[in-house]
């Protein structure tokens, strides 16, 4: 329920009071005693839909822009009339004047803006380095990229150039600025005691993740967009949407920056895509759920314009998400098929050793050499094998061409087969153990005869 308070201009007492019977809404009128521009103000409760289109008849009836209107959410409310403003007014989307009222204030001025992803950034960074989830979603409380996304759609569909000029520019210069604080960080601490030398941060699951962006990463960002959109116009819950909107934004920026920071160009260029992606995509669906919402320009007269400015940044939009999507296409396929011929080739190269011929052998380790850019440039996999044998057992001289071709046969991919055959000693029996890594399957250790 939202209190509505409105000052009357002098002469139009008469109208807002017809305008406000009309709509059969309970009113209290004061007399104004201030300067003298107003006659009376006038005050009554109406549910959140309400507030749009009794403004509108308000305004209508003489109540300029240049008077006061002041729209206060309420606690509580406790009347058995409710009921009846509650079936007049059905829902809880916000005004049109709320919703500008909420777009402009989540987007704070520029300082605390870029302070704040300075902040989250080099949060987000150290957990990347550290591998931390929780750190990286810590980071993601502090980051302010709701705020933008959020004002330059409403912008656009309230026709309001200069709030969507001011999102999309705080949305573009603050990710920009995300890349390069990651980027220096990176620089800083690379070959520190921080960081050791050598420290390759492709390994690093929480960085791997976003450099092989697929298309459940376009669902995650379409996913904000619209929970940020919803949240704003229903007013409620802005907060934690935001933190999901920042997770889906600053942690693949910091990624690009650390990407540049180690001379990686696959990193930050994979990084980039996301974040692209993900801008887009956000972008896209809030400006499609205020349109659908209903809200539009105050001016009847702008609608017809402001409706074919929506449709033509949508389509500007879906086309470059639809071009984008093309790397998300190959990367998922290139998943896809990596994580097909791992289990193929890891499952061919088991079941090879079984056979009663290698008895005497102890398959250890079957670790798979291929990922999507190799799929996308042509290179071939290269699976290495470890196998632990007696040392008064001979080696079969070929082996490896064995296992290259039932895996070539198994696979339908030109295989390169590495074979290392170990020695093992024990100073006491040891009982078999079974590990699994992302890169490799570990079986269980030889035992020396």
């Amino acid at each position: 329920m939202r209190l509505v308070q409105v000052l009357i201009p002098e002469g139009n007492r008469d109208s807002v009071i017809a305008a406000l019977d009309e709509q059969e809404l309970d009113y209290a009128i004061f007399e104004e005693t201030g300067r003298g521009e107003f006659e009376a103000m006038v005050q009554f409760p109406v549910p959140p839909t309400g507030v749009e289109p009794v403004l509108d008849n308000l305004r209508a009836a003489g109540v300029s822009e240049s008077a006061y209107t002041i729209v206060l959410p309420t606690e509580t409310v406790v009347s058995t009339r409710l009921q009846a403003l509650e079936a007049l007014y059905p829902g809880d989307r916000l005004s049109r004047d709320e919703l500008k009222a909420n777009a402009e204030s989540l987007a704070p001025e520029l300082a605390t803006y870029f302070a704040f992803i300075v902040l989250s950034t080099v949060i987000a960074t150290g957990g990347l380095l550290l591998d931390s989830s929780a750190t990286i979603i810590g980071a993601m409380v502090v980051a302010p990229l709701m705020g933008p996304a959020i004002t330059a759609s409403a912008g656009s569909v309230l026709a309001d150039r200069e709030l969507a000029t001011r999102g999309v520019a705080l949305q573009i210069t603050g990710l920009l600025l995300a890349i390069a604080v990651a980027a220096a960080l990176g620089w800083l601490l690379k070959g520190t005691v921080i960081v050791p030398p050598g420290t390759d941060i492709r390994t690093i699951p929480q960085i791997a993740e976003r450099t092989s962006p697929d298309f459940l990463s376009l669902f995650i960002a379409f996913g904000s967009g619209i929970a940020g959109a919803i949240s704003v116009s229903r007013g409620s819950g802005s907060t934690l949407v935001g933190v999901a909107i920042a997770v889906a934004l600053i942690p693949p920026a910091a990624t690009a920056g650390l990407g540049i920071a180690w001379g990686y160009a696959g990193v930050a260029g994979s990084a980039a895509v996301l974040v692209l992606v993900n801008l887009l995509a956000i972008n896209l669906s809030a400006l499609v759920i205020f349109w659908s919402s209903g809200y539009r320009p105050e001016v009847t007269d702008q609608h017809g314009a402001v409706r074919a400015s929506v449709l033509k940044r949508v389509a500007v939009l879906v086309v470059a998400l639809v071009g984008l999507s093309v790397v998300l296409g190959l990367v998922t396929y290139g998943s896809y098929q990596t994580s097909t011929f791992e289990h193929q080739a890891t499952a061919e190269t088991e079941q090879f050793f079984d056979q009663p011929e290698f008895s005497e052998y102890e398959l250890e380790s079957v670790e798979i050499d291929y990922d999507s850019q190799d799929i996308i440039l042509g290179d071939d996999p290269t699976v290495t094998v470890v196998v632990g044998r007696p040392s008064d057992t001979a080696v079969p001289p070929d082996i490896a061409d064995r296992l290259d071709g039932r895996l070539e046969e198994t696979t339908g991919q030109n295989v390169a087969v590495r074979i290392g055959f170990v020695i093992g000693q024990e100073s006491d029996p040891i009982p078999p153990t079974t590990g699994t890594s992302t890169s490799a399957v570990a079986i269980s250790a030889p035992r020396a005869e």
